[in-house]
């Protein structure tokens, strides 16, 4: 990308990519873009946000907005996470439609075409849905499938199969995502919640150009902890049938037993038996309570308001102009 002229105050289409140890891949995600979205469109942006990088990163971000200011990027303050930088980015971008995408490459870029020409159709949630997960492993690939069939077992929300972040949301649904303050986000859910005509694109996940993905297992259990616990209030509803299961059965038990001494004398109940029925009980109690804190923790989390995220350097961003469309967006840390 070589253009030097400044770019119109409102492009017509945004690209947000969040970052973070990424600065082998601005170059050529930027080279790619370019021939891509050249042609394509009559102006555009890319708002990169640098979530806490400690490569060199930002550093390649100032010399590719010296190089083309239509590049432009912000700079959070420290490591929030892949989903506050998605919203970090949304809250600033200006186009009449915004593409959401990796900065590793395994979002192809030419597949921005057949968005932005399903979006002129009409479409105002056009989203890439992927046709193969070849760069995942085999256990990886098989929990994904059991999570959404889990997410779709509990939740009132529809999520497409095969549908995550890649994908081009009209203004309107930018605007409507802007709304939606909450720090434990599940992006691809609050994408198909917020409803909007929707329409998927097949596309082939490239392989990573540079570097390594930054969620392993542990990260992506606690990201399906959020997606479950955002979207649906089934576990803790389970947990009142599974008590009240549990004091007919004591109810029942207690009869039976009544009976029985009252008709063959008492005996000496077995210890080991004793032992195991308080421990089972204990463990339900503690995993019920577990279940009960993990939503009074997120309750906990939103009560106290704090922004989203803290901004610690703009680069050919300026800050956001306060609405009443958002809310505690962001702060200025410099």
């Amino acid at each position: 990308m070589t253009k030097n002229e400044p770019e119109a105050a409102e492009p017509e289409l945004s690209v947000v990519a969040p970052v973070h140890n990424e600065a082998e891949n601005i170059a050529p995600l930027l080279n790619r873009l370019a021939a891509a979205l050249e042609g394509c469109v009559s102006s555009f942006e890319v708002v990169f946000v640098d979530d806490g990088s400690t490569d060199a990163t930002l550093q390649e971000l100032r010399a590719a907005n010296q190089r083309d200011p239509r590049v432009r990027a912000l700079s959070l303050s420290r490591n929030f996470g892949k989903e506050i930088a998605i919203a970090a980015g949304l809250d600033h971008v200006k186009g009449a439609a915004t593409v959401i995408m990796d900065a590793d490459l395994q979002h192809p870029p030419e597949t921005i075409r057949k968005f932005v020409e399903l979006w002129r159709a009409g479409y105002k949630n056009v989203y890439g849905e992927r046709v193969s997960h070849t760069s995942d492993s085999r256990l990886r690939q098989v929990l994904t499938q059991r999570f959404y069939r889990l997410f779709e077992s509990l939740s009132d929300t529809d999520l497409p199969e095969g549908a995550g972040d890649f994908r081009l949301l009209d203004a309107s649904a930018v605007r409507a995502l802007r709304t939606m303050r909450e720090h434990a986000r599940f992006s691809k859910g609050l994408y198909a919640w917020i409803g909007f005509k929707s329409i998927g694109v097949p596309f082939e996940v490239e392989p990573r150009a540079h570097g390594a993905t930054k969620y392993n297992y542990l990260r992506l259990t606690n990201f399906a902890l959020d997606g479950l616990m955002s979207f649906s209030t089934l576990p803790l509803k389970v947990w009142s049938f599974i008590g009240l299961g549990t004091s007919i059965f004591a109810l029942a038990l207690a009869t039976f037993y009544l009976v029985r001494t009252l008709l063959l004398g008492v005996d000496v109940p077995g210890y080991a038996s004793l032992i195991v029925s308080v421990t089972f009980f204990a463990g339900i109690q503690l995993l019920s309570l577990g279940i009960v804190g993990e939503y009074i923790g997120r309750i906990f989390a939103e009560v106290k308001r704090r922004p989203l995220y803290l901004v610690e350097e703009r680069i050919g961003v300026a800050p956001v102009a306060p609405d009443d469309q958002i809310t505690s967006t962001q702060h200025d840390w410099t």
